[in-house]
C-alpha cells in the first residue's frame, strides 16, 4: 500500500487537513495518508493542550476514514521531531514502504533548505507539495509534485484565537475535534 506521510502539529486538526489528505488520495498514486502529530516542533513554539490530547483529537478525528491513519511514533520518541527521523524509522518497520509520499503545505516548502537534513528528506521521499499560502507554484529547488487544491481560509493559529475569543469556530473541526474542545475546555474555551 502506497503511504503518504502528513506530518504536523494537528493543534487542533481542522477539517482543512482532512479535505487536503483527500485531495493527495484523489490526485496521486497514493492508497492510504498516514497522519505523523509531533511530539516537539523545531520550527516553532506551540500553545499546546499536550502531544497525547493532540494525537486523541487527531486520532478521532481520522478514525471513520478508511484510508486515513495516524502513527504515534514521534509522541513515543518524546524530544524534538525531525522529520528525517520519522521517515527512516517507518521505513525502517516497515509501517510504510521505501520512498513514501512526504506532503508539505508550500508554505513549509519556502522554509525548506532550512530543516534538518533537507537533501535526505528530498532523496528518501516524494515530497508532495499542497496550496496553503500561495494559488501559484512556487519555483522548489529540490523535487516535488504539487497537488491542485484551493486554498482554505482555516489554521488551527486562527481556529484556537476563535476559542479563546468566543468567536465563531465550532464549523472549522471535525465534531469529534469540537466535542473533546468543549469537554476538555481546550484553548480556552469556556461554556457561554
Amino acid at each position: 500500500m502506497k503511504t503518504a506521510i502528513f506530518g504536523g502539529t494537528f493543534n487542533p486538526v481542522h477539517i482543512g487537513h482532512l479535505i487536503l489528505a483527500e485531495e493527495v488520495l484523489r490526485q496521486t498514486n497514493y492508497d492510504r495518508v498516514l497522519f505523523v502529530p509531533v511530539n516537539i516542533p523545531p520550527h516553532k513554539a506551540i500553545d499546546d493542550p499536550g502531544p497525547k490530547m493532540r494525537l486523541l483529537m487527531l486520532s478521532k478525528a481520522v478514525s471513520c476514514y478508511a484510508f486515513f491513519e495516524v502513527n504515534d511514533c514521534e509522541i513515543r520518541r518524546s524530544g524534538v521531531s525531525y522529520s528525517i527521523e520519522t521517515i527512516r524509522y517507518l521505513v525502517k518497520t516497515r509501517i510504510v514502504e521505501s520512498r513514501p509520499g512526504f506532503i508539505i503545505g508550500d508554505d513549509q516548502a519556502e522554509e525548506f533548505a532550512t530543516w534538518h537534513e533537507p537533501k535526505a528528506i528530498a532523496e528518501e521521499t516524494q515530497i508532495i507539495v499542497l496550496h496553503r499560502k500561495y494559488r501559484d507554484e512556487l519555483a522548489l529547488d529540490f523535487p516535488h509534485v504539487y497537488v491542485r487544491n484551493g486554498l482554505f481560509p482555516i489554521s488551527s493559529t486562527d481556529i484556537r484565537a476563535r476559542v479563546a475569543e468566543h468567536a465563531a469556530w465550532e464549523t472549522m473541526v471535525p465534531p469529534e475535534v469540537r466535542t473533546m474542545i468543549k469537554a476538555e475546555k481546550l484553548y480556552g474555551f469556556a461554556n457561554k
